[in-house]
């Protein structure tokens, strides 16, 4: 099954990257989904996991 937390993360961070291009309310309501999602996964993942997690993070950085 994997870390759920860690899917969440990956899907949000997903979701953002696509909201990016479009509707600026929706995007940094995406943006602030995905960033509570990747700090809870964080916490309760492996060393990596958190190497993913850290990259998901750099994208979501691009987008800003």
């Amino acid at each position: 099954m994997g870390n759920q937390l860690f899917q969440q993360a990956k899907q949000h961070v997903e979701e953002a990257c696509q909201c990016a291009t479009g509707n600026r309310d929706s995007f940094e309501k995406a943006y602030a989904k995905a960033q509570n999602s990747l700090s809870s996964a964080f916490a309760n993942s492996t060393d990596a996991e958190k190497k993913q997690l850290q990259a998901y993070q750099n994208e979501l950085d691009t987008l800003v």
